[in-house]
């Protein structure tokens, strides 16, 4: 995240806690501790935090929320798409297997020779 977008994000959270400090100062610390985390991932979790708390404003650790959690989460929801798309095709390619086949199976199995 860059300056720019850094001030976007706090002058959102100023609509709705119109206290909530702006400074130049504030916006330095801010940056300092937001710079390596997505733009859009934030303004997700102030919106999220807008709607569900109206007590106070958020703070650094509530505009980053848990991003390793939503990654382990997008992570579950990609494997487990990897896994129908993986019973789907199986599932199309499923076949009967030849006919004879159980009965050399049985065959085998009682150890009766094979012809």
């Amino acid at each position: 995240m860059n300056r720019v977008e850094v001030i976007d994000l706090l002058m959102e959270i100023k609509e709705e806690y119109p206290f909530f400090d702006v400074s130049d100062e504030n916006i330095e610390r801010h940056f300092r501790y937001l710079k390596d985390f997505p733009f859009e991932a934030a303004m997700r979790n102030v919106e999220q935090y807008i709607k569900t708390d109206s007590k106070k404003h958020p703070g650094i650790a509530d505009i980053r929320g848990r991003l390793g959690d939503q990654l382990d989460s997008q992570r579950s929801k990609e494997e487990t798409a990897n896994y129908f798309a993986q019973l789907e095709a199986s599932r199309l390619c499923n076949s009967p297997p030849p006919t004879g086949y159980w009965e050399h199976m049985r065959t085998l199995i009682r150890g009766e020779s094979v012809e």
